[in-house]
């Protein structure tokens, strides 16, 4: 009987620290589902599963796409032309991230609202600069690739600077709509672009991740992107 009385009192001492317990991984489980729903409703879409390649498919040169440890890697092959693995979808006005490391050696870059030429299929368009900062670089300003115009970001207003880390992985944030192109490295800001000309042109299309083209007997050079996630506008 004494026992049974003991018993009874134990378990009438632990009742409030396993509702506490309770309590605890009732609310755990909440805060994480309403994060979840959270991040839903912001509206950002993944672009990248992180272990496939549905939704990309390549156009131009020869340069090998493959995933490796949840990342895109792109691997230059000798003498071939700048390369690019590109969404299917398109996109207009839109914010997007992305993290990316990049060989010093290589220069690399995001196409942005792309296309392909009718005749050729080669891919044209704004691109977002990823390149080596050893003495100063240009990342995250933009290039008029393959359109004949050169960098659209002007001449005055590219300013070199050492945002982008040569030695580990770098966070771009860049956010298009209309004729305004803005862009971010590791929250550092790099630019503002207002091209009503590209914005024309070029009002949507597809993203694209350059490797670029390498002269004989170069390389092989690597750049790799992870996290690639947008949010249309």
């Amino acid at each position: 009987m004494e026992n049974r009385i003991q018993i009874r009192r134990n378990v009438q001492l632990l009742m409030p620290l396993l509702f506490g317990i309770l309590g605890i991984v009732i609310l755990g489980t909440g805060t994480r589902q309403a994060t979840a729903d959270e991040h839903a409703e912001e509206g950002w879409v993944e672009l990248f599963d992180g272990s496939t390649l549905v939704g990309w498919e390549q156009r131009n040169g020869t340069a090998h796409y493959r995933i490796e440890d949840g990342a895109i890697v792109g691997k230059t092959t000798d003498g071939s032309p700048n390369s690019f693995l590109c969404t299917t979808g398109k996109y207009g006005d839109f914010e997007i991230e992305f993290e990316v490391k990049c060989d010093p050696r290589l220069n690399s870059g995001m196409q942005i609202r792309s296309k392909s030429k009718a005749d050729s299929g080669r891919v044209f368009g704004p691109q977002v600069e990823i390149e080596s900062t050893k003495a100063g670089g240009l990342s995250g300003y933009v290039y008029g690739e393959a359109t004949g115009r050169g960098w659209l970001t002007k001449e005055q207003d590219r300013k070199r600077h050492k945002y982008f880390d040569d030695q580990s992985w770098n966070k771009y944030r860049i956010v298009a709509k209309g004729p305004t192109i803005e862009t971010w490295i590791n929250g550092n800001k790099v630019g503002t672009l207002v091209d009503e000309e590209a914005g024309k042109t070029h009002p949507e299309g597809f993203i694209g991740l350059q490797v670029h083209g390498i002269g004989r007997g170069q390389g092989p050079y690597e750049v790799k992107w992870r996290n690639i996630r947008i949010k249309p506008l």
